[in-house]
């Protein structure tokens, strides 16, 4: 192999390609958006509330479709094919799964309940599902001192463990997170961050959408800021923190990595 060859960069398992999304055949939410996510990366989406970062990932997880959105132009690609007229339930076979915002725990279901259904699209055995509930379990330590407690009836940040722990439940190549960290008190966002942090080192890529920017930042490799339906900044996340304009609006006045 040359050193050339050597040195090409992967083939993102993620590609946005300058995708444009309309609600209601009207409303014009998403503006040319690009972005790309190469394997085992981590990658943040940041912007303000109404800035389009969860129209992006709806769009990613094909769930425009009941709110009466679609993608009405640009290709959306993962693992190398387009899937953007592709199912939810297909693109969660395929290996990507969206931790969607407010956790949206079954809450007449058990924590453990809750994550089996996580593996609803598997056909490996019981055997194989036994062992991921495990380690999710090792995860999550405190889920399973909960295990048989209903959702409904768990705190906010133990619904937030079973919402990412019924994502690894599909074994999937690429987790999407909607705002993991709302409403959620600062020990436990710091507990979601070395969680995404450990999950990329044993192999799975995240998109991470987030309003907390500091935090997203000091887990991301790069970062992409969408205003308006518009990526304004994008680049290294350490080079984005430094971004005046990102630092303003997103980071107080200081940015500490």
């Amino acid at each position: 192999m040359s050193a050339v060859e050597q040195a090409a960069p992967a083939t993102p398992i993620l590609s946005v390609n300058n995708i444009e999304v309309i609600y209601n055949h009207v409303i014009l939410v998403l503006k040319g958006v690009s972005l790309s996510v190469p394997p085992g990366g981590i990658v943040a989406l940041l912007g303000a509330n109404g800035a389009g970062k969860t129209t992006t990932l709806k769009a990613i997880s094909n769930l425009l479709h009941s709110e009466r959105g679609e993608v009405t132009k640009g290709a959306i690609v993962f693992d190398g094919e387009e899937v953007q007229a592709r199912s939810p339930n297909e693109l969660v076979r395929r290996g990507c799964v969206q931790v969607m915002e407010g956790r949206h725990c079954f809450g007449h279901l058990t924590i453990e309940e809750n994550l089996l259904t996580g593996a609803f699209t598997r056909r490996d055995g019981k055997a194989a599902i036994k062992a991921d509930l495990d380690l999710v379990y090792t995860y999550f330590p405190r889920l399973k001192e909960r295990r048989g407690s209903m959702a409904g009836y768990t705190s906010g940040g133990e619904q937030q463990m079973c919402a990412i722990g019924r994502a690894l439940m599909s074994r999937p190549k690429m987790i999407l997170l909607d705002e993991p960290s709302m409403g959620l008190a600062p020990l436990l966002v710091k507990q979601v961050a070395e969680t995404v942090q450990q999950l990329n080192a044993e192999g799975v890529t995240v998109l991470l959408v987030e309003q907390m920017a500091t935090m997203a930042l000091s887990v991301a490799h790069r970062a992409y800021v969408i205003q308006n339906g518009r990526v304004v900044v994008e680049g290294p996340s350490a080079r984005v923190a430094a971004d005046p304009e990102v630092v303003r609006a997103y980071l107080g006045g200081a940015a500490t990595l």
